[in-house]
């Protein structure tokens, strides 16, 4: 058996391999809840033979949208539509995961499709808010969190990890990546508060902390925590590697156990040298250093690629994005190149050979 169809378990959830969907936004949502698309887009990928599969980034609070068309857990209407998605995962192998997010000053903008620029009050969008005053780019400046909005935000967090149990997630992911709300505290280029949560690397991830031990206190001790971050914002002076791996390791210390090693989207100017693996080497650099589980992202699409970045022991996991956007069924011919016999849904099974 290849190392990618080897199992992992992390705390007692077993993943039948280590071939995991990233999440991946549909602008498909209507009031935050999901569609038919949400049924068929995820449950083609548990079909499809991947060992865990997490939602699309998921608000805690409807201004946390990144779009007016994205998923949401901000109710238990919420959570009650998500159960049919989760049951489905389950029931065809996989594990479902949930990712919470706040999109932060890079919320109320338009589906890629329609342009993927702001949006105002006239077209479903709302005010964005943020760390600091300063905007993303050319985006619309968003509006100061205080103190009393960061309390209300952590609470909103707590109540989203209590509503994705009961949807039946077995995963909670928290977004710290991609230049939103959690990764916007941590860069000094986002961040410029005077008071405890600005300034210094340790005011810089204080809320950041906040939200992660928030939540693994309310996430049971028997399902596993994930956490996303970029590694580096590709710009002079921002969030780098060196930070990283020490906020790895605080999240270790307070019971995150997995960190999945993105990279970039904090600021529009960044330099991004993506080619095929190029961001693998975070993920090798935090696990090594930081000796926690890691997973390893951006333009994974080759079985041998995959293979190889778990056995040089580069990452625990690999997550695939739009390589699932062009194949649902990526780990079911992944098995067949890499000459694994693995179980195909017994409605596909006379096309597998």
């Amino acid at each position: 058996m290849s190392q990618l169809f080897t199992p992992l378990k992390i705390r007692e959830v077993t993943f039948k391999n280590r071939i995991f969907v990233s999440p991946m936004c549909q602008y498909s949502s209507i009031e935050g809840l999901p569609t038919e698309w949400h049924m068929v887009h995820l449950g083609s990928r548990a079909v499809g033979g991947a060992g865990l599969i997490i939602t699309e980034a998921t608000a805690v609070v409807p201004e946390g949208r990144i779009s007016p068309d994205d998923m949401g857990i901000w109710s238990d209407k919420h959570a009650e539509a998500l159960k049919p998605i989760t049951r489905f995962i389950k029931e065809h192998g996989s594990v479902p995961g949930i990712q919470l997010g706040h999109a932060g000053r890079k919320a109320s903008t338009a589906a890629p499709w329609l342009g993927g620029k702001p949006v105002d009050e006239h077209n479903r969008g709302w005010q964005t808010v943020a760390p600091s005053a300063v905007p993303f780019g050319d985006y619309p400046a968003p509006v100061e969190l205080t103190k009393g909005d960061l309390q209300l935000l952590l609470t909103e967090f707590k109540a989203a990890a209590v509503r994705s149990l009961e949807a039946g997630f077995e995963v909670a992911e928290l977004h710290m990546a991609h230049g939103y709300l959690l990764h916007q505290f941590m860069s000094p280029l986002s961040n410029k508060r005077e008071d405890e949560y600005g300034g210094s690397y340790e005011n810089r991830v204080r809320f950041p902390l906040e939200v992660a031990k928030a939540v693994r206190n309310i996430w049971p001790q028997t399902h596993p925590l994930f956490v996303r971050i970029s590694v580096t914002d590709w710009a002079e002076g921002g969030w780098d590697l060196a930070q990283s791996i020490e906020l790895a390791k605080e999240f270790k210390k307070i019971g995150i156990d997995f960190v999945d090693c993105s990279s970039g989207g904090l600021v529009s100017y960044a330099k991004i040298p993506a080619r095929p693996g190029y961001q693998v080497r975070f993920a090798e650099e935090i696990r090594k250093n930081a000796d926690i589980p890691t997973g390893a992202v951006g333009i994974i699409t080759q079985p041998n690629q995959a293979e190889q970045i778990l056995v040089t022991g580069q990452a625990d996991a690999v997550l695939l994005a739009r390589e699932f956007l062009r194949d649902p069924y990526w780990p079911l011919h992944a098995a067949k190149a890499l000459g694994d016999d693995i179980e195909w849904p017994v409605q596909y099974q006379r096309a597998k050979r």
